[in-house]
């Protein structure tokens, strides 16, 4: 018997009132790595091939061309390898960029991807998740002011950062102290993930606060300076670190979904994986 009409219309309200999380999630993937491209070794191309294979956003953490991030550099070590996924690139400048005056090389190769001004900084969305490519090679008070007025505006659950140099690092730079203060913005904020280079290796540490102690709704930061440059070992292991590879060619996977995220590092040789997942814990 055909439902009477009161029925249907019953019906339809139901199903139009189901919960939001009915609804597909969505889901975003942001993978790279940084220390990347030299002319005279083929770390990068190999680093590069694992890309390819790779969907999203491609994200890198400073010195993306060395020695000295010129336009020469750019053109002839990265433009090959990395260079082939620059439409999809979000990139961050490291030191050796700055090698050449103002970082000229790196703005020029990535105008509009490498954000406004030649600051090097600014923030951009991939689903829920709100993302910041920072410049920890010129920690201003004009780009702390930002990056603070930014959270403030964007309270989303989840975020990330990244930028070149680490506040924590077992490698053979170490502990970069002067970063402090960005950590300390995000943390308030209740930042997700931080992942940096700078450091020629691979290190995941268990999330925790500015100061270096362990804390679940802390921030988990990453180090993956694998992207290509000359890889090197370990110096002092530091407090909290939860996974470490050095001597290995490799980059880092992002899968971000509304309220949650997985990792993946992947080495090019294949001769280690790190995984994981997590949950956003959002504002303290």
């Amino acid at each position: 018997m055909r439902p009477a009409g009161g029925a249907c219309l019953v019906l339809v309200l139901a199903l139009t009132m189901l919960p939001a999380a009915t609804a597909r999630a969505s889901v975003s993937v942001l993978v790279g790595a940084g220390d990347i491209a030299r002319c005279a070794t083929s770390g990068d191309e190999a680093t590069a091939a694992l890309i390819e294979a790779i969907g999203g956003t491609v994200f890198t953490v400073g010195d993306n061309a060395y020695p000295d991030g010129s336009a020469q550099h750019f053109a002839e070590c990265y433009g090959p390898s990395w260079g082939r996924f620059r439409t999809r690139t979000r990139p961050s400048p490291g030191n050796h960029e700055y090698k050449t005056a103002d970082a000229a090389g790196y703005f020029d190769y990535f105008r509009w991807r490498a954000g406004p001004g030649d600051r090097g900084y600014y923030a951009y969305n991939r689903g829920s998740w709100r993302i910041y490519s920072l410049n920890s090679e010129a920690i201003t008070t004009e780009q702390l002011a930002w990056l603070e007025s930014d959270l403030a505006a964007n309270p989303t659950r989840c975020s990330l950062a990244y930028w070149h140099r680490p506040l924590f690092s077992s490698g053979q730079h170490g502990n970069q102290s002067d970063t402090r203060p960005i950590w300390d913005l995000l943390y308030s904020a209740g930042t997700e993930l931080v992942i940096n280079g700078h450091d020629h290796d691979y290190e995941r540490f268990y999330p925790q606060r500015p100061d270096g102690s362990r804390y679940w709704k802390g921030i988990r930061q990453f180090v993956v300076g694998t992207g290509g440059g000359a890889i090197r070992p370990f110096a002092t292991v530091q407090p909290n670190s939860a996974a470490r590879k050095s001597g290995a060619y490799g980059v880092l996977k992002l899968v971000l979904k509304d309220t949650e995220y997985r990792w993946r590092f992947i080495t090019t040789n294949g001769s280690f994986v790190d995984t994981g997942s997590g949950v956003c814990h959002g504002r303290h």
